[in-house]
């Protein structure tokens, strides 16, 4: 079963309490949400500038670095300089960012994906269709070209999970999470929008769910019972039609029955404009903030397994309130550190400042058109 618990009283915040799950020990309950940065060499490995924004990051004060997108499977990469674990020689590069973390104090877990359909957006003339659960051609917010995947296509992308979740334990890395959200191919099969199917990989929740279970399954049978395997799950669409919350939150309940160590609640398949998706902007004011709260409430509320907050947190006691309310156990921030990736450090000593983050999505936009990851912002006023 998930396990969490507390390793020793501190006498600053309860944010800044070391907490373990299952045997990986973090320093805090700050997580680094898994963050895409454009810089991956074009072989897939780990690159030098890599190397030293995660250095930044953990020289921060984050207790869990998550990586950005890893490609498990070839069929589900979405960008030339995106990380890969699809084969051995990606492991040396792995191996050298985990010690280049450790040094500096913090966990860190990479996180694994395939893309499914959304290929289709990057790799537009040089690809065969992307990958999809099923063909759908009434979606408003997709036109790509894509097809469904056969029986043995999907068993091969189950096996690439579990030797990439190998090959992450070999390198030294701390823990796995799938990627489960964000209109990716595992989003794409649990949504009964994009998820037609007839057959054992279709129709109610249990079998939509089914490609979820079988890449745990995968991955246990290759990391063992003692490695951690983390999930992020969305679990709820933008927009109507799409999976609902009352779905979402069963996934979620299952997800931890099977054991999976920790749960990151996000949203699933992405509606029209910023809004409908997990990177709303706007979040100028407290009531914007935390926009996942109340899913991250009710789950914790129903599932054994820890489960960590994202979404728009900017105010340090508004994050305090959660943890101590047990509305999460862990914060999860994204774009605040991409701006400021020491504030952690700053908050721990005591300079409570907002995260100055604006969520304009410039750094998004910016790295839709080919850029590496940077706060355009910063950059624009500093000049840098």
């Amino acid at each position: 079963m998930p396990l969490l618990c507390m390793v020793n009283d501190s006498p600053m915040s309860i944010l800044f309490e070391p907490v373990a799950v299952k045997g990986m020990v973090l320093r805090n309950r700050f997580v680094r949400s898994a963050t895409y940065d454009g810089c991956a060499e074009k072989n897939g490995h780990v690159s030098e500038k890599q190397l030293r924004m995660y250095e930044e990051l953990a020289r921060g004060g984050v207790g869990l670095i998550i990586t950005g997108i890893t490609t498990a499977h070839p069929s589900g990469q979405i960008s030339p300089v995106q990380n890969s674990l699809c084969s051995d020689d990606c492991i040396p590069g792995f191996r050298k960012l985990a010690e280049i973390v450790h040094k500096e104090g913090a966990k860190i877990a990479v996180q694994l994906f395939h893309a499914g359909r959304e290929t289709a957006k990057v790799f537009k003339p040089q690809r065969k269709p992307a990958l999809a659960p099923s063909v759908v051609g009434d979606d408003p917010y997709f036109e790509a070209p894509h097809r469904a995947l056969i029986e043995e296509e999907i068993r091969e992308i189950i096996r690439s999970f579990g030797d990439a979740s190998r090959r992450a334990r070999e390198a030294g890395l701390d823990a796995v999470q799938i990627h489960a959200a964000h209109a990716y191919l595992l989003s794409q099969f649990l949504s009964p929008f994009t998820n037609r199917r007839t057959d054992s990989w279709g129709g109610g929740l249990e079998n939509r769910l089914r490609l979820h279970q079988e890449i745990y399954k995968d991955i246990r049978s290759k990391v063992g019972r003692d490695y951690p395997v983390l999930v992020k799950i969305g679990v709820q669409d933008g927009f109507p039609g799409g999976l609902e919350i009352h779905e979402g939150k069963r996934a979620a309940q299952y997800l931890a029955e099977w054991g999976c160590d920790a749960l990151e609640i996000s949203s699933g398949l992405r509606g029209k404009g910023y809004e409908n998706a997990e990177f709303r902007t706007g979040i100028n004011q407290l009531d914007r903030e935390a926009y996942f709260r109340e899913w991250c409430r009710d789950i914790k509320r129903i599932v054994d397994a820890p489960v960590m907050m994202v979404g728009g947190l900017r105010t340090f006691a508004l994050m305090e309130e959660v943890i101590q309310k047990q509305e999460a156990d862990f914060i999860s921030l994204c774009r605040p550190l991409i701006r400021e990736p020491g504030v952690i450090n700053d908050w721990k000593n005591k300079d409570r400042h907002r995260a100055t983050c604006i969520s304009c999505n410039k750094c998004f936009e910016a790295l839709l058109k080919g850029e590496e990851l940077h706060c355009v912002i910063k950059k624009e006023t500093e000049g840098e």
